[in-house]
This record gives structure tokens, sequence and C-alpha cells, in this order.
């Protein structure tokens, strides 16, 4: 072992790429540091030079992975060999599950020999139970965001997995109270198929909300590569939408933000991390809505997950229903009772996430990728 660790890190969407890019700043404060990979803004701004558009990678439902299929392939083929001629003592992959199990499983045909860590554990405990064992010969170690994810794990006889919480965390709000009046904000999605079925109902909704008196502006906090295309798409919108990409301006609105309508995945973590009420909502294909018929109609969003309950209202949906998605969003904006009660149950949220359950409590993701290191030495 150097004393220099040579890292190759891997970020599929905006999500991973945040804790991709926090992992990096902590790395960089406690060892030097050599590292490439693929990532997106977050971990540019750490240096990255990515070896091709992370956007390549953002493919949600059978319809996006097959338009572009050969692409994913190609860059599964690319990246091994990448990080073949390379050769860094870890490889972290953060989320991406199909992608990082694929890459995984060339590496270890192809013989590399150093660190594999998959970083976000893959949602085993809902969808396939049996595929929890399959990642044991892949990684060494699954670092998980959720706190309930080691125990499972282990239960299911998966890879050795710690509870190292989410980049979120340290962004959590201290507001006890429900706002009486504020911005109403908008979360369609970041990937292309995300925005493609969620803006239209997005825009029906609110049309039909407009000039509810709890609402003061209608803003979509974004990500820098999205706001102009943003901008374009409500540009015609019979009422006026704030687009922000700055992450201070973010903060800000969610201490001021009335309620959010959001689609399901790491933004409502965010909120709730956040104390801002939210209605979740998700458009499937229709291969997705047997899949989420087969498996039972699980829990989707972040919040009712880690806290086992329906902290806040789930319309899953396939089509897209614009009365059912108004009248959830209405009655939370009617109802300062229930956006409390979310508030509350937020704050049960907060305490879980920073401490993580007794038999798992959280530990520094930076410390987990550290001791892989040194235990290869």
């Amino acid at each position: 072992m150097t004393d220099t660790l040579k890292l190759f890190i891997l970020a599929g969407e905006p999500s991973g790429d945040r804790i991709a890019a926090d992992l990096i700043a902590r790395l960089k404060q406690r060892v030097p540091l050599l590292f490439a990979g693929v990532g997106g803004d977050e971990l540019q701004a750490q240096g990255l030079k990515s070896l091709f558009p992370m956007s390549d990678l953002a493919v949600m439902g059978i319809t996006d992975v097959l338009m572009r299929l050969p692409l994913l392939l190609w860059r599964i083929r690319q990246t091994a060999q990448a990080i073949l001629k390379d050769n860094p003592d870890i490889v972290v992959l953060v989320d991406a599950q199909d992608f990082s199990k694929l890459l995984a499983k060339r590496l270890k045909k192809k013989g590399f020999a150093g660190k594999l860590v998959l970083y976000v554990s893959p949602t085993v405990w809902a969808r396939a139970p049996h595929r929890a064992a399959k990642l044991t010969p892949l990684f060494e170690e699954v670092l998980a965001v959720l706190p309930f994810e080691p125990a499972v794990m282990e239960r299911l006889g998966g890879p050795p997995t710690s509870y190292v919480g989410h980049p979120a965390i340290g962004e959590a709000r201290e507001r006890t109270t429900a706002n009486e009046v504020g911005p109403l904000i908008l979360l369609p999605g970041s990937r292309d198929g995300e925005l493609r079925r969620h803006l239209p109902v997005f825009r029906s909704v609110v049309e039909r909300l407009s000039g509810h008196p709890a609402v003061s502006s209608v803003v979509i906090p974004t990500l820098p590569r999205l706001a102009e295309r943003l901008r374009r798409e409500v540009a015609d919108w019979p009422f006026l939408v704030s687009i922000i990409d700055d992450r201070a301006a973010r903060a800000e609105l969610y201490d001021q933000a009335v309620l959010a309508f959001a689609v399901s995945g790491t933004a409502t973590l965010e909120l709730a991390l956040g104390k801002v009420p939210m209605v979740v909502n998700y458009v499937m294909e229709r291969h997705q809505a047997r899949e989420f018929e087969r498996i039972g109609r699980p829990r989707v969003s972040l919040p009712n997950i880690v806290l086992a309950r329906d902290a806040v209202p789930e319309l899953i949906q396939s089509p897209a229903d614009a009365h059912a998605l108004e009248a959830a969003v209405r009655h939370l904006l009617d109802n300062k009772k229930a956006r409390q009660d979310q508030i509350t149950a937020f704050g049960e949220l907060v305490a879980l996430m920073k401490t993580g359950e007794p038999e798992f409590p959280r530990q520094d993701p930076a410390d987990r990728i550290l001791s892989r290191w040194t235990s290869a030495s």
C-alpha cells in the first residue's frame, strides 16, 4: 500500500453525484488522494474529469434502457477497461444499480484485484430479497444511506453493510411549525423520462390550484444543467414558475415553503430533512406498473420507507390522474394540521437518520473506505 489512495468513483445520476462528491471531499481531508471516474457537476467541482457524461447512465424504465442499451453496454466495457488500466486501490460505485452490478461482474471476470464498494444499497428488501446474496461475490462492502438496510442485508445474506447516512443530513432544518402561506415547490424529477411523464401532469395540477390562498408562488429547484430546459418547458404555462439552481437558495426556499409536490426519489428524503410537507407522485410506464403490482405495491417514498408508516401521501399512477393528484395536494394545502403532522414525523426521521439503529450506528463513509484500503495492505 502506498501513501496515496488511488480511487475510481462512478455516479450515475445527480443524487449519486452528490453522495460521491461528499465522499471525495471527506477523503481529501484525511489522505493524499488520486481519483478518476464518472460523475456530474458536483464531482467535477471536486476536480474529477469525467470519463464520459454522467447523463449517459441516467435512465429509468425499460423504454429508456432499451433506447440506450448499445450505449450502456459500450460504457460498461469502456469503464472496465479504464479501471483495469489504471488499477485503483478501490472502486466505489454509487447507486446506478444495474450498471454497477454488470460492471462489477466484468471486473471480477477480468481478474481485478482491488476492492469493490457499492455506495447506496439496492432495494432488495422491497423488490427481490433473493438478490442480496448474489451481491456478496461482487462487493467487499455496501455503504447504506438508510438506517434499516444493514440489518436487512445481514438477514438476507448480502455483503457486509454499514450505515453511513446521506449528505443531506447536514442540511436538516430546525423548523417545527407548518407555514400558513408560502411557495409551492415542484420537483418533477431529473431524468429525461421522468420530466417527460411528470411535467404535463404537474402543470395540470397546479393550474387547477390557481389562486389558492396558501400558495404565494410556484418554484422548481433544479440542477444547473437542467435550468434552461425547465425554463423553456414552463415558458408557456398559464402561471409564473420560478426556476432556481443554487443549493443555498434551495435551503432558504425549504424554510419558506408551504408544501412540495414531488416525484418519488432522493428528493423526498431531502424534503423531509428540510421539514417540508409533501405529496409524492410517480407516473409509471406500463412495465413498471405491472412490476409494482407484482411486488404488492410497496411504499416508494423514502420518508415512508424509513419511518415504516404512511407519513406522506403517495400517488403511484399509470396513467397519470390529475384529478386525484389535485385532490391530494389541495387537501394538504387546506389542512394545516396534516402539514404539521408531517413535520412532526420528519423530526423522528431526522433523529433516526443522524444516529442510525442501535446495532448499526451511523459511520463516516470515509472511515469505511479507508478501512478497506488499509485492510488491503
